[in-house]
């Protein structure tokens, strides 16, 4: 079974569609799930639904470490979290947790592209 299927992507993603952002999609999901069952310690943290994007899930492992994804509503991410067994958050409740800060701090210089300096390489 499909994530979509298995998740409501479809049926809980919500009756308004941002027309300035793509849709959450099954890969968006499957990367969520490997990138949790590839790292110890993985929390998701929800981001709300803005104008130009879509509801997305950021999922931050033990060091910190870091992806976001497209999920469609939060009750997706719940149950993709429910699924896995790994705690999920509201973002505007907890905040984002240090270790990602840090995470990024230490490594800056590998997300910055060398042949274009002052650009940096997209994590999501």
């Amino acid at each position: 079974m499909r994530f979509r299927d298995r998740f409501g992507l479809r049926r809980h993603g919500g009756a308004r569609r941002n027309t300035l952002d793509r849709e959450a999609t099954d890969a968006d999901l499957d990367a969520l799930v490997a990138f949790a069952r590839s790292r110890r310690g993985v929390e998701f943290f929800v981001e709300p639904e803005t104008f130009a994007t879509d509801t997305t899930a950021v999922a931050v492992a033990h060091d910190g470490e870091w992806t976001r994804r497209r999920v469609g509503s939060p009750r997706v991410i719940a149950r993709l979290a429910h699924e896995l067994s790994l705690p999920v958050y509201d973002v505007h409740a907890v905040g984002y947790p240090p270790r990602m800060r840090a995470w990024n701090e230490r490594n800056r210089a590998a997300r910055v592209d060398p042949g274009k300096p002052g650009e940096s390489v997209s994590s999501s």
